[in-house]
């Protein structure tokens, strides 16, 4: 039997639409493909950005900003050491942008300028490392991307 261009041309199309159907549906069933948003509330995060922008340029005036060192042990967040550690609250929150049910938050808890979070929460991966603290009534933010 011979085939016609016209007839190849429809099979064609055919066999595209297929592939494309059967790619949709495995995304959208498939358990491997989770498709989360970062956060819950998106929105209203998004519009509580220019908090965020301010202090972000408050912590930018500190004369040291917060930095962090990561080892086998976990993740090591060192506050500026010029500041009072005692009058330092606030949250650390640890988001994992590809699976929101690894995010985890832990309030600041110092004994010295030093914080530690133990790594058997922190898997392997990428991760945004975000902290949002006060000082003496002045809000400061540190967002950073982490990979352990």
């Amino acid at each position: 039997m011979k085939i016609n261009w016209g007839t190849g041309i429809v099979l064609a199309f055919i066999g595209f639409i297929s592939f494309i159907m059967y790619f949709i549906v495995t995304m959208n069933v498939s358990k491997d493909f989770e498709h989360e948003l970062v956060t819950e509330d998106y929105y209203g995060v998004e519009l509580a950005y220019q908090n965020d922008i301010d202090k972000l340029n408050n912590a930018n005036t500190l004369s040291e900003n917060i930095s962090f060192t990561k080892n086998k042990e976990g993740l090591l967040i060192s506050f500026p050491k010029d500041l009072d550690f005692k009058k330092i609250t606030g949250k650390v929150t640890l988001y994992r942008p590809s699976n929101m049910k690894l995010d985890f938050e832990e309030p600041i808890a110092l004994k010295d300028s030093k914080m530690f979070i133990v790594n058997d929460r922190l898997i392997d991966g990428r991760w945004n490392l975000r902290i949002d603290w006060n000082y003496n009534g002045t809000d400061y933010l540190f967002k950073e991307g982490v990979h352990f």
